[in-house]
């Protein structure tokens, strides 16, 4: 079994080619998480998502962001680097992917959204999930300050893990709500306006 040996935090920010390149492996990540991890419950599920998706290309199509200049976004990437203990063989490897985008450009307190939070199931006890909303968070209030305004970060929590981002100081706001057959709650983090003293 190979051991992860480091961890590296990409973002988009950098050029086109780079940032393609990033948000490609983290529509991987998603795809294998969010298709092939919940099909596997189901076999005739996982087959029919295996036909969508290589023979008849349904609903899986990557389709790069709006990229309009009131739309931000930046698309996290974190790899691992793991090294096999028999053979010495390094190989580097996508494991965990989130998204922020700004959905009120224009309101006095920005809104940035929280979403496509996905980490393979092999490093999920390495808590990268905390590593990557950490850095969501942290890329918000830099902008935030950046922006000089207050800011919000909302999500779209599933029921079991409203404990997970309650940890960051995200609050329920609202009543439940069905998204992709499952009950979620909106969960808000409040950034304050921060002045610097004169």
């Amino acid at each position: 079994m190979s051991l992860v040996i480091s961890t590296d935090l990409v973002s988009t920010s950098g050029t086109e080619e780079e940032d393609q390149k990033i948000k490609l492996e983290c529509y991987g990540i998603r795809i294998k998480v969010f298709h092939f991890e919940q099909a596997r419950r189901n076999t005739k599920d996982l087959w029919t998502t295996i036909i969508d998706m290589f023979f008849l290309g349904r609903n899986f199509r990557y389709t790069p962001n709006s990229t309009n200049s009131t739309s931000i976004a930046r698309h996290f990437l974190l790899r691992v680097t793991e090294e096999d203990p028999t053979t010495g063989v390094r190989t580097v490897k996508p494991a965990g992917t989130i998204r922020g985008h700004l959905v009120n450009p224009d309101g006095p307190v920005k809104r940035y959204k929280l979403s496509r939070l996905a980490v393979d199931k092999d490093y999920r006890k390495h808590r990268f999930g905390r590593v990557l909303v950490e850095s969501l968070n942290e890329w918000v209030k830099a902008e935030a300050a950046r922006l000089e305004c207050a800011a919000e970060i909302e999500c779209h929590a599933q029921l079991p893990v409203i404990p997970f981002y309650a940890k960051f100081g995200y609050e329920e706001e609202g009543e439940e709500f069905d998204e992709d057959g499952a009950p979620h709650k909106n969960m808000i983090l409040r950034i304050p306006l921060t002045t610097s003293n004169p």
